[in-house]
């Protein structure tokens, strides 16, 4: 079984950061990055030597999104498994093996998530459990998703939620595996590390934005059309309490955001209508 670890960067800060993750040489391994490259003046910058190497692969976008990003390294994914990267993180080779041990242990599972170790200290259950049966306290960063690659005939990721030019500016990673759950993809969370990132990613402990915010509008307006309206304020009064954001403001936005679900897309996650382009 072979896996392609799915790196994504943007710009030449951003290939400068691939080269110092040091991409561990392991068996049966290769990386594809996909290198989005929207400024003119930039796309015709030179691959830096330390990537030229026969597991690595890499695939320059002039486009800005980081779901745009995401989907065009699994465009151009080969292997059996592709597992979700950014371009700040940290892989020895026993780590990707076990990625690749994982699925051969899960034959039933099509998505595998894991963790990674960093300074948030994100919760993490200490069993494995299918994501189907949602845990209290527990959510899913990008950086921790791994899939057979048949799964991208089916689900990519959602180029309106996360970074990029339009209003939602996170949630990408979730409405992945709604839109997975919904479409009857077995997924399955395995308590191994896979990987470290030092800075942390978790959107627990930062400041919420409005993009930030409003994608966790639409976010609840698709997974919980039935308590959504219970759910904006109780998400709201939590944050305000966390010193994340202010109360009001923070309502403001994820009515906002709410709205926009409801009006783009289905329960499902899939597009109702197409939003308008920025």
């Amino acid at each position: 079984m072979t896996l392609d670890v799915l790196i994504s960067t943007l710009g030449i800060d951003g290939i400068n950061r691939v080269t110092k993750m040091n991409l561990p040489v392991a068996k049966n391994v290769n990386y594809v990055i996909s290198w989005q490259l929207p400024n003119p003046n930039e796309q015709n910058s030179p691959i830096p030597l330390e990537l030229i190497r026969d597991d690595i692969k890499i695939h320059k976008l002039h486009s800005i999104g980081i779901s745009k990003n995401r989907n065009n390294a699994i465009k151009h994914s080969t292997a059996d498994i592709c597992l979700i990267a950014d371009d700040d993180l940290r892989y020895t080779a026993e780590q990707l093996q076990s990625v690749i041990t994982s699925f051969n242990e899960h034959p039933e599972y099509q998505i595998l998530t894991f963790k990674y170790s960093g300074d948030d200290n994100k919760y993490y259950p200490q069993a494995p459990f299918d994501l189907a049966l949602k845990k209290k306290g527990y959510y899913v960063s990008e950086i921790e998703i791994a899939f057979r690659r048949e799964v991208s005939n089916k689900v990519l990721f959602n180029e309106y939620f996360g970074p990029g030019l339009h209003p939602l500016q996170a949630s990408e990673g979730a409405i992945f595996i709604h839109q997975a759950l919904s479409a009857g993809i077995k997924s399955l969370f395995v308590p191994i590390t896979i990987t470290h990132h030092a800075g942390g990613v978790s959107t627990g402990n930062r400041t919420l934005t409005p993009g930030v915010l409003m994608a966790q509008g639409a976010y609840i307006s698709i997974v919980y059309p039935s308590t959504a309206l219970l759910r904006l304020p109780l998400f709201a009064w939590r944050s305000y309490r966390r010193g994340q954001t202010k109360m009001f403001p923070a309502m403001r936005h994820l009515w906002r955001g709410y709205i926009y679900g409801k009006r783009y897309f289905n329960h499902d996650g899939s597009i109702k209508k197409t939003p308008p382009e920025i």
